[in-house]
């Protein structure tokens, strides 16, 4: 039988009446449920449970849009094209944001710009992509762990998730409205994601958050999670991080082909730009450089003199940095910095390929070192083997 994936996010200790003492969850302030066999009734109630903080998010994402140079009505006709291309890939999919919409009284158009919110940007002047690093320890029992550094405005709207009625039942991090980002399922195959630039980028293919969901909802082994990003028809590029019982891989996705990165040393790193050679003839130049290799430098000089532990929360440490750090690998917005450049560390994400685990704690990973944490998701049996 098949133990379902375990969430997990960082406590604090509050003391009870009694004088007892209890913990209480408080980052980040939802968890929703979902469960159906059917992708519009997923759909359906994802929209109703952020209904009350979709709109919001929506409203912040246009701002960021127009601050990009991203006119209104380009984002609808890329948002109906992301939607067009991921309803003949995984119909499924585009069901579940048919029903996202539904459920939030949003339009469709707009659930799909959501979904699409990297491709979108993709094309607006001075756009970047945010700032997060990525570290596995891939021997025996793969773990990782990834920090998720994105706009500072977006800290208050991103969720915990339970999924089930796909395939594969599956745990994660997400934005409002956006079907799966970060996660792990209940065999055992997680997903981290680092985003990429390449000159050929456009936003009219799958958005590659929901390739990473078809990957969370659909992949029983690291050969099948690889299937399903090799035949992603993305326009946009982006680093998938695959962790299994069975190993671990990146998988660099770009409109012009897809490159399957394996460990070094029983090692991967990934930043925000291509490993691969021939991918990196077309990075898109001045997008992140030199930040994206200053960081993949210092991870590597720490790998170098430190081995990577065997447990999850043990990789932690690699990932921290200090304001004035020459690699920013935790970001903090600066000084008077305005809306499309307040860059931070909105979460930091581990995952236990073996255990079917996932911790997730707001913020840098200096501030959950340490840090007591709650089971969110309880262990249990889902009934069958491989459902």
């Amino acid at each position: 039988m098949c133990t379902s994936p375990r969430l997990e996010t960082p406590a604090r200790r509050y003391p009870c009446p009694s004088g007892g003492n209890h913990l209480m969850i408080t980052d980040p302030p939802i968890t929703i449920q979902v469960d159906s066999t059917d992708p519009f009734g997923r759909g359906l109630q994802r929209g109703r449970a952020i209904r009350d903080v979709l709109a919001e998010s929506l409203s912040i994402y246009l701002a960021l849009f127009a601050t990009a140079g991203i006119s209104p009505e380009t984002v609808q006709l890329n948002a109906e094209l992301a939607l067009r291309a991921t309803r003949e890939w995984c119909m499924d999919l585009a069901s579940e944001m048919e029903g996202t919409a539904e459920g939030s009284g949003l339009a469709v158009w707009q659930v799909a710009a959501l979904n699409a919110r990297t491709e979108i940007l993709s094309g607006g002047l001075g756009a970047k992509p945010g700032e997060c690093s990525t570290i596995v320890n891939a021997r025996n029992n793969p773990i990782g762990a990834q920090t998720w550094d994105w706009h500072d405005e977006l800290s208050d709207h991103w969720h915990l998730q339970e999924v089930r009625g796909n395939a594969r039942d599956f745990v994660g991090l997400t934005e409002y409205g956006i079907i799966s980002k970060i996660g792990i399922n209940d065999a055992g195959v997680g997903i981290l994601l680092n985003i990429l630039g390449h000159r050929a980028d456009r936003a009219d293919g799958v958005p590659v958050h929901l390739v990473g969901a078809r990957v969370l909802a659909q992949a029983s082994t690291l050969a099948e999670a690889v299937d399903i990003l090799l035949s992603a028809p993305v326009s946009t590029s982006s680093a998938i991080t695959v962790v299994s019982p069975e190993g671990a891989v990146i998988v660099e996705l770009s409109p012009v082909g897809a490159a399957v990165v394996q460990p070094q040393n029983d090692v991967l790193l990934h930043t925000n730009h291509f490993l691969d050679d021939r991918l990196a003839q077309g990075e898109k130049p001045g997008l992140y450089d030199p930040d994206s290799q200053l960081r993949l430098a210092t991870l590597t000089d720490r790998v170098r003199l430190s081995p990577l532990p065997p447990d999850a929360s043990g990789l932690l440490p690699f990932l921290v940095s200090q304001p004035g750090d020459p690699a920013q690998l935790c970001c903090v917005p600066a000084d008077g910095a305005v809306l499309g450049d307040r860059w931070a560390t909105l979460a930091t994400i581990t995952l236990d390929s073996a255990a079917r685990g996932m911790t997730v704690s707001a913020g840098s990973p200096a501030d959950t070192i340490d840090t007591e944490t709650v089971r969110l998701v309880a262990e249990h049996r889902t009934g069958g083997v491989g459902r």
